[in-house]
């Protein structure tokens, strides 16, 4: 498996905005095939001295394999998010893990 985290750090990050990032991700980033777990969500209340609160959205896509990541990095759905979303991101991180 792989897991796709993407924390997205925006440039209007008022409640409004986020929602509508929130919106675009399930709309765009979910029920692709291979896909195995998705979630997406916001910063939470944890406030240890561990704890990075550098963003405002986390993504978490988990893919059968690195083969159906790759077509999900191609697909016109993850490019129309891209496209509709990216000139309200600030920082966007991506960690990518194979998992067993």
């Amino acid at each position: 498996m792989l897991t796709h985290n993407v924390f997205f750090a925006l440039k209007d990050n008022s409640a409004e905005a986020i929602g509508t990032l929130l919106d675009a991700c399930r709309k765009y980033l979910t029920d692709h095939p291979g896909t195995v777990f998705f979630a997406v969500g916001t910063v939470s209340d944890l406030d240890r001295e561990v704890n990075d609160r550098d963003f405002d959205v986390a993504l978490h896509v988990i893919f059968e394999s690195r083969a159906a990541h790759d077509e999900y990095q191609k697909s016109p759905r993850h490019l129309e998010f891209i496209a509709e979303n990216k000139d309200n991101w600030k920082k966007v991180r991506v960690f990518d893990a194979a998992c067993r």
